[in-house]
Parts: C-alpha cells; sequence; structure tokens
C-alpha cells in the first residue's frame, strides 16, 4: 500500500517534528514537575519490541517512584504514581517524549502501543501481527477503549489496524484520541492503577475451533 510504505513515514517526521516545537513549553513543564516530585533522571527509559519485534528504548516522562527507594509494604504501582504522575498520565503527556521514538524511525504517530519484550513468546500468531507495522503513539485499541479493554480485545483492534491502514483511518484515530484524552477516559483499567500483566492467551493452548463454532 503506498501510503503505508511512503507517506506514512514522511507524515511520522513532519507531525513529530512540529510536534516537538509547538509542545515545547508543555514538555518543559512537565520536565520541571517530574524533576521537582521525583528529582533526576526525568525521562523513564525501557526496552521495547518494535518493528518485527526488534528492541529499542522507548522514552517517556516518569510517573512512579523507584522501588528502591520505598519499603516493600508500598511496592505497588497504585503506591508508587505520583500526584504529578497520575496527572500526566490522565494527560496523556507522560507519553510526549515518544516523539523523539518518532523521529528516529523506532515509532509512528499512530500504531499499536509497543508493549514488553517478555509478551513476545507469549502471543500467539495472529497477535504477534501487530509487529507486523511500527508501533504507535496512539493506536485503533486506544481509540476503542484503551486500558479498559481486556487484551484479547485490543489485540485483536491491533490486527484489524494492520489489515486495514490508510490514511483515512490514521486521521480518524488522531481525531479520536483527542476524545478520550480530554475526557480523561479509559485511562486505567477498571481494576487496577497499571494494565495487568499479560500471561498469554489460553485459547491459544486450546485445539483449533472451526469456523463459527
Amino acid at each position: 500500500m503506498f501510503y503505508a510504505k511512503r507517506l506514512k513515514r514522511s507524515f511520522d517526521l513532519l507531525a513529530a517534528v512540529l510536534g516537538l516545537i509547538l509542545l515545547a513549553p508543555v514538555l518543559a513543564a512537565a520536565a520541571l514537575a517530574v524533576w521537582i516530585s521525583l528529582g533526576s533522571p526525568v525521562l523513564f527509559r525501557q526496552q521495547r519490541p518494535g518493528l518485527e519485534g526488534r528492541l529499542f528504548t522507548i522514552l517517556k516522562f516518569r510517573t512512579m517512584r523507584d522501588q528502591g527507594a520505598m519499603s516493600a509494604a508500598v511496592l505497588s504501582d497504585a503506591r508508587r504514581v505520583t500526584r504529578v504522575g497520575r496527572l500526566l498520565r490522565s494527560t496523556s503527556i507522560d507519553e510526549l517524549p515518544e516523539l523523539w521514538n518518532v523521529i528516529k524511525g523506532e515509532m509512528s504517530i499512530v500504531g499499536p502501543r509497543p508493549l514488553l519484550p517478555q509478551y513476545l513468546p507469549r502471543y500467539s500468531p495472529r497477535q504477534a501481527r501487530r509487529h507486523e507495522v511500527r508501533p504507535g503513539i496512539t493506536g485503533w485499541a486506544q481509540v476503542n477503549g484503551r486500558n479498559a479493554a481486556s487484551w484479547q480485545q485490543k489485540f485483536e483492534l491491533d490486527v484489524w489496524y494492520v489489515d486495514n491502514i490508510s490514511l483515512m483511518v490514521d486521521a480518524t484515530i488522531l481525531w479520536r484520541t483527542v476524545i478520550p484524552v480530554v475526557l480523561r477516559r479509559g485511562i486505567n483499567h477498571p481494576t487496577a492503577e497499571s494494565v495487568p500483566e499479560f500471561m498469554g492467551d489460553p485459547l491459544s493452548a486450546s485445539p483449533p475451533r472451526v469456523e463459527g463454532q
């Protein structure tokens, strides 16, 4: 597809550069708030699988205290997230440093969210198709429930995006991204401060289902 192979990367570069320029005051304010609340470093760095499962270092603003700085009784994510961190998460400002990942070619503005490396061997062959495209800052799953959706629902939405990628789909996702961010809908999983770990699809170990079953 011409858009996916040619135009999408050009759009990503233009949008990321403009985003970093226009959002510079927001980035500076967020960096200062993180530094005051958590100290240095301001950025959170972690290995994530990208296109074809290749690892890269994702950048985000820090939102949680280090585990080593806290007692064993308060190591849950809910207790580690700071007040500033919750604000950054609820507005998605913590994701803005990923614009640099987009410029480097490791991410796209729109695509499946980059998850943890330990998930790679847990995917079914269908779920692993999410790595056929660059991961994105926002995606089809994020505008259809965000963290409130189940893992299986999110992976199906990711695969749908891979099969239907187009300029119109990307434009729709970007437009619909504004609504949950502004209204702060679906930021957290209904039962947890952070999304539960994906342990694999229990159905993947079952015999293949006959179509229509």
